[in-house]
C-alpha cells in the first residue's frame, strides 16, 4: 500500500481550516512521518492513522511549524505501546532543539536518532539533499530499486508455476529458464519531499523523475518578493520544479495564511507544471500514490 495522508497544510500560522504541517507516507510496510508540526497527534486521530503506522520520522529543519508536534507524537507512540524501533532523521545543526523536544516526550519508546550533515543516503532507499532556507534544511527522496515485471504468458509457456516462480525471482535462473527472458525491466518509483526553500539545485535533484512530489507553495507568484525574502517557493516556482523534473503528480502545501482560497495558487502551478498533475492539498486528504510508470520493453 502506498499513499500520502495529509495531516496539515499551513505554513507558520495555522488557520481555522489548516493545521500546521504533517504528512504520513505509507510505503509498503513503512510509515514515514514528515515534519510533524503542532497538533499532528490530533490530526492523526481525525485521519484514522494509528501510532503503530509510524516507523520513521523525517524533519526537514527545526522551525517550529515543522517539529513542535514531535513530543506529542512520540508520547502517543509510547502510550500506545509501540514496540518496533522508530528512526528519527534531522539536520545535525538542529541537534539541541531535537534533543530538547525528545526530552519532553513520554519514555518507553525505542527511538533512534540519526542526525545528518550532508547530501546522500541516510537509510535504505532514503536520501537527502540540502535546500536553501534561512537555517539548515534538507529535503527527502525515497527511491524504490529498479526491478522486473514477470510475464505470465512466458512463464506458462516455460512451465514455471507455483513456488518455482519465487525461486526464479530469487535465483535468476531455474532449469535453464532465465529471469530476464520471463520478465521486462520495471523502473522503481520515486517520492520527493521539498519543504521550505528558495529554488536551488538540491530541490531539482530531489524532484528528478519523482512520481509524487510534495512541495511547499507558501506564496503566490504576485508575492515573489516575499518568497525571495523568506526563502520560500511561489506556486509557479513549484510548478516549474515539477516540470523540469518530469514529475508525475505535484502536491502543493505549506500555504501562507494570507490566502483563504488557494485555487489561484494551484492554477499558477498548473500553468508551469508541464505534464504533471497538480493537487492543492487540504488537511486530511488521502492521495493515492500514482500508478507505476510504464515498464520498458524487453
Amino acid at each position: 500500500m502506498r499513499e500520502l495522508v495529509v495531516l496539515g497544510t499551513a505554513s507558520q500560522v495555522p488557520t481555522r481550516t489548516r493545521n500546521h504541517n504533517g504528512y504520513l507516507l505509507r510505503w509498503d510496510g513503512e510509515g514515514l512521518l514528515f515534519d510533524p508540526g503542532e497538533g499532528t497527534q490530533r490530526q492523526m486521530i481525525h485521519a484514522g492513522v494509528p501510532a503503530t503506522a509510524i516507523t520513521r520520522i523525517c524533519l526537514t529543519h527545526v522551525h517550529g511549524d515543522h517539529c513542535f508536534g514531535l513530543p506529542g507524537v512520540l508520547s502517543r507512540l509510547a502510550l500506545d505501546g509501540v514496540t518496533h524501533p522508530v528512526d528519527l532523521h534531522y539536520p545535525a545543526t538542529g541537534q539541541d532543539v531535537v534533543r530538547a523536544l525528545v526530552s519532553l516526550a513520554s519514555p518507553g519508546l525505542d527511538l533512534r536518532l540519526h542526525p545528518h550533515a550532508g547530501a546522500g543516503p541516510i537509510a535504505p532507499g532514503l536520501e537527502v539533499r540540502p535546500l536553501h532556507h534561512r537555517i539548515e534544511t534538507y529535503g527527502y527522496r525515497l527511491v524504490e530499486p529498479d526491478g522486473r515485471s514477470l510475464l505470465p504468458d512466458r512463464l506458462g509457456a516455460a512451465g514455471v508455476e507455483g513456488p518455482d516462480v519465487g525461486r526464479l525471482q530469487r535465483e535468476g535462473s531455474l532449469r535453464g529458464v532465465r529471469l530476464e527472458d520471463m520478465s521486462v525491466p520495471r523502473p522503481g518509483q520515486r517520492f520527493a519531499f521539498v519543504m521550505d526553500t528558495a529554488p536551488c539545485d538540491g530541490a531539482e535533484a530531489l524532484a528528478e523523475g519523482a512520481e509524487l512530489l510534495v512541495a511547499e507553495s507558501t506564496f503566490s507568484d504576485e508575492d515573489a518578493e516575499l518568497a525571495a525574502q523568506y526563502r520560500h517557493l511561489t506556486a509557479g516556482q513549484a510548478g516549474t520544479l515539477a516540470a523540469d523534473g518530469g514529475v508525475g503528480t505535484l502536491v502543493l502545501t505549506h500555504f501562507s495564511s494570507r490566502y483563504g482560497d488557494v485555487a489561484p495558487l494551484a492554477e499558477q502551478a498548473r500553468s508551469r507544471a508541464g505534464g504533471a498533475a497538480v493537487v492543492a492539498a487540504n488537511d486530511l486528504d488521502r492521495i493515492a500514490f500514482p500508478k507505476r510508470r510504464g515498464t520498458r520493453s524487453a
